[in-house]
Parts: structure tokens; sequence; C-alpha cells
């Protein structure tokens, strides 16, 4: 039976960087995107609703391959894992974790390449149609990060502030400075699922613009 093609093992720099820091070129991607503003522990709040709204598209596509929709070029693959861009009001430089209610957020998970715009909007309408679920915060978007400097952290995400000093240290050794603005933004990706892991063992790949 043929394996699944799953993103985290064929682009391994992208999704399982070491617990060091590296500089690396990220190529144009794109995205089911759901934007929010506010604290992403609240229950309920639209970090979590943006989440089960992204995953309802997620397993749409994949699924696809077994009813009559047929999309060219499909194979089979796993769900990338959930990933962030994160902003504060007018804070582009970092992230103050201190004031979680005012973060905002774009949710996103990669789509496989065979996803056209055309068929992204077939899955949105196909999931409303199944799920009897209004879809319509749920967008195409494709990201160009570019030169970037990412790290594996380790931990808690209170915690990401340490591994962030990091970054942007061997970032200065190697001549770059942050590049943090309006559309390139605090990046992460989360590689465990924190209602399953302890906080200190929690896996998220940052990854952060630089020039």
């Amino acid at each position: 039976m043929p394996v699944a093609f799953d993103y985290k093992k064929e682009y391994k720099e992208f999704y399982m960087p070491k617990s060091k820091p590296t500089i690396l070129t990220v190529p144009r991607m794109n995205y089911i995107a759901v934007s929010g503003k506010g604290d992403p522990n609240v229950e309920n709040g639209e970090y979590k609703q943006s989440i089960g709204l992204l995953y309802g598209i997620a397993f749409t596509i994949k699924m696809c391959k077994l009813g009559d929709h047929r999309i060219e070029g499909y194979f089979d693959y796993v769900v990338p894992p959930l990933e962030g861009f994160w902003k504060q009001d007018s804070i582009v430089s970092g992230i103050d974790y201190s004031r979680k209610e005012d973060l905002e957020f774009i949710s996103v998970i990669r789509l496989p390449d065979f996803v056209t715009k055309a068929e992204f909007d077939w899955a949105v309408a196909e999931a409303e149609r199944k799920k009897k679920t209004d879809f319509s915060k749920v967008r195409f978007l494709t990201v160009d990060e570019g030169l970037c400097v990412q790290c594996m952290h380790i931990g808690s995400y209170d915690g990401e502030p340490k591994t962030v000093e990091l970054m942007h240290k061997y970032a200065a050794e190697n001549g770059y400075k942050p590049d943090l603005n309006e559309t390139r933004l605090h990046h992460e990706i989360y590689l465990s699922d924190p209602r399953k892991c302890a906080p200190e063992r929690l896996k998220t790949v940052i990854r952060h613009p630089i020039k």
C-alpha cells in the first residue's frame, strides 16, 4: 500500500529544524487561512474557532478522492500541521506575551500545490453544503516569506522569547537583522497537540523574516 506524502518528512528544512537557529529561504506557498484577534487560550474564542474552520476545508480537500469531484494532479497526503502568523497592534518587532488579548493572527494550513483557487472555492462550497456551517471567514492565501531565520522551540509558548532572542542574535552574527513588518510576520508551526502533550515537551517551529 502506498505511503501518503508527508510534508514534514519530505521538507524537513521547513518543518523539522534543529534546536539551534538556521537561516533559509522559504518559497512561495498557498494556504487555507482564517484571520482574527484575541487571546488564543480563550475557550470558544476566535482563534479556536478558526482551527475548526481550517480543518473543515483541509479534510474536504483531502477526502475528495472518495467523492464525485476529482482534482487534477491529486495525490494522497498527510494534512500538513497547523501554523500561525502573528502580530500585535502596531508592534511588529516582536510579541508581548503578557498582552495576549491584543494578538492578531492568521491561522493557516498549507495547501498541496495541486490545489488551485478554483479547487479551493469548490472545497469551501462543498464543506458548507455537507457540514451546514458558515465558512465565509476562510480564504485562499499565498505567502512568499523569502529569507528567514528559524529554530525549533521546545517548551511552553510563553517561553518563546528566549528562543526568539537566540534567533535574532544568530541573525546578527551572520550579518542580518529582523525584518518584521505589516506583511512579514512572526510565524509559528505547531508540531505538537497541546491537548495531548506536556507544556515542557511542546515542539514549535518559530520563524522570523530577516534582511
